[in-house]
């Protein structure tokens, strides 16, 4: 029974990361604002870590990545080094220092958000050839930002409600 429920989870875990990749990467690369994208995979993988843990944030944080660099066509690993490793720090401090609800979800979302814009656009400040000025960048990051967490209440519903079954497969004594 408790390898078909962990079964279970994993593919909820998969179906909710692939429903978003699909959203982020086929969908709304049409509804662009201002020629911005929002990223909403680093809100996924945040909400996980958030509600399960650091290791299930952590690997959440991986798959995420990967699709991320895959979606962006970013230089390879970029994303998936930054959001496993923002899985992990979510997931650690969710487990040890803060608590889980609806402000945290938000403001650690705002966080890898902004943390995931300059990730993105960090070759454009390191490149000297680009001549950008970086104040036009830092614009782009807070506008993306913004954007992106326009999506961070309907996504949090369903890492919830994710986080809450798996909590109820494996009971963890958290308090949501």
């Amino acid at each position: 029974m408790k390898k078909q429920t962990l079964f279970i989870s994993i593919v909820l875990h998969a179906l909710l990361l692939t429903a978003v990749y699909i959203l982020q990467g086929v969908i709304f690369p049409f509804l662009r604002i201002n020629g911005l994208v929002p990223l909403m995979l680093p809100i996924v993988s945040t909400g996980i870590a958030l509600y399960e843990g650091r290791y299930t944030g952590g690997v959440s944080g991986l798959f995420a990545g990967i699709l991320c660099d895959i979606s962006f066509n970013q230089p390879v690993g970029v994303f998936t080094v930054f959001l496993t490793f923002s899985g992990l720090l979510v997931g650690t401090l969710a487990d040890t220092v803060i608590l889980r609800g609806f402000v945290t979800y938000f403001i650690s979302c705002a966080v890898v958000l902004l943390g995931s814009a300059f990730v993105q656009l960090f070759p454009l400040i390191a490149l000297p050839d680009q001549n950008i000025p970086l104040q036009a960048i830092i614009s782009t990051t807070i506008q993306q930002t913004i954007y992106s967490l326009i999506f961070a209440l309907p996504i949090w519903f369903f890492v919830q409600a994710l986080g809450k079954y798996t909590d109820r497969v494996s009971p963890s004594g958290r308090v949501y």
